[in-house]
């Protein structure tokens, strides 16, 4: 699994089906909305940098395989975009902008987070090494590292347009890789319980959030969330 991308063994010289075509381009969006919103407000309000830092080490613990292993330039491109993209985000945040970067409402125990997550990665995974288990990390995180960024929404009772579109492209980028995961048991008998089971509960996490989205936001309101 640490030679592969985008949750778990969906290796690049394996078929690329639509849906996970689409959950690719999805992410890739989602990381552009927001680096774009961060720069050309010049602020980084209603942005979690905690999540963001998650987010980093998702990235960072993930794709530690690219300095031994080579499976094709899409797959090493993307895992350096990611990388270099979270990193990014976070020097915009807690150094470029961090004036604006409102921390009294961030206040998600991020703590409460890692440890579990690294506790379930040491007892579920699918082989026990360094690399593995770091991978096994990975995942479990990523279905949770949105949590700080949800829960900022909640306590300030509001998101920005364009932070809501950011949240939706990130949350349709895992429910196009459920797509994706059924489209690949039922052609080529391929799963991965590991990745399956995050990936719902990510998109889970989303599902309230999604449906405010699709009644608010696309009808050119502002995105209010009841406290």
């Amino acid at each position: 699994s640490t030679a592969c991308v985008f949750g778990g063994n969906d290796c690049v010289t394996m078929a690329m089906n639509l849906f996970r075509l689409c959950g690719d381009l999805s992410h890739v969006l989602a990381i552009v909305l927001l680096l774009l919103k961060i720069w050309k407000s010049r602020s980084a309000a209603g942005i979690s940098g905690k999540t963001q830092i998650l987010f980093t080490v998702v990235y960072m613990t993930r794709y530690l395989d690219l300095f031994f292993s080579f499976v094709s330039v899409y797959n090493s491109v993307m895992k350096v975009l990611f990388i270099s993209a979270s990193c990014a985000t976070v020097f915009l945040i807690y150094f470029k902008f961090k004036p604006t970067y409102d921390g009294n409402h961030d206040t998600f125990r991020i703590e409460f987070v890692l440890a579990p997550c690294f506790l379930l990665a040491l007892i579920f995974n699918y082989t026990f090494t360094a690399l593995e288990v770091l991978w096994a990390f990975s995942i479990y995180l990523e279905a949770l590292a949105i949590l700080p960024q949800l829960f900022m929404v909640s306590k300030t009772g509001e998101a920005e347009n364009i932070t809501s579109h950011y949240l939706f492209a990130l949350g349709s980028y895992r429910a196009l890789y459920i797509l994706n995961w059924i489209y690949r048991y039922y052609y080529e008998g391929h799963v991965d319980q590991i990745a399956v089971v995050a990936g719902i509960v990510q998109t889970v996490l989303y599902c309230d959030f999604f449906y405010l989205y699709v009644t608010k936001v696309l009808h050119g309101k502002k995105l209010l969330v009841l406290p």
